[in-house]
């Protein structure tokens, strides 16, 4: 039976029957892997940013400004700084590109294609966390925090790169 409270056990199954981790160097490598896939799930969200945000699509810019106080000041860094809830999908267009815009339909397949794998990743590392391996969980934890460590100074990067370009 599987456990119901969080244990820093040696041995796990993970996923699929033929994960199953037995000692010290398998629970290694695992928790590795996970930290790996957490850090390219937590990339994927940049990535997908990215494109909708340099796409011709794009709604512009001044609907992603943070609010300014009543003053005049500039907003708190807390409001400028990306986060889950500034991530979600409605950032994104509301309408699909015209039958004419290829290129907008190219655009608009790998926002879908990029979607689908961002939530079976999520899904997955949901259910690795499920395992209630405590070592696991901290691969999960520290994959995030190095993966949005990492990837959100790429966007403002990125953002800069495309403006250079204009």
């Amino acid at each position: 039976m599987m456990p119901m409270t969080f244990e820093f056990s040696g041995s796990v199954t993970l996923l699929f029957d033929f994960w199953n981790v037995h000692g010290p160097a398998g629970m290694v490598l695992s928790v590795l892997v996970v930290l790996l896939l957490t850090v390219f799930y937590e990339s994927l969200k940049v990535w997908r940013v990215w494109l909708g945000s340099s796409s011709t699509l794009a709604p512009p810019a001044s609907l992603y400004a943070a609010p300014s106080s009543s003053r005049g000041e500039s907003s708190s860094v807390l409001d400028s700084s990306p986060s889950e809830s500034s991530l979600t999908p409605s950032e994104f267009p509301r309408h699909t590109p015209s039958t004419g815009d290829r290129s907008g339909w190219l655009l608009h397949i790998i926002q879908t294609v990029l979607h689908m794998l961002q939530v079976c990743l999520g899904y997955m590392l949901m259910l690795c966390v499920m395992s209630y391996n405590a070592w696991i969980f901290i691969g999960v934890v520290v994959g995030s925090t190095l993966g949005y460590f990492i990837s959100f100074p790429l966007l403002d990067q990125m953002s800069l790169y495309k403006q250079h370009r204009s």
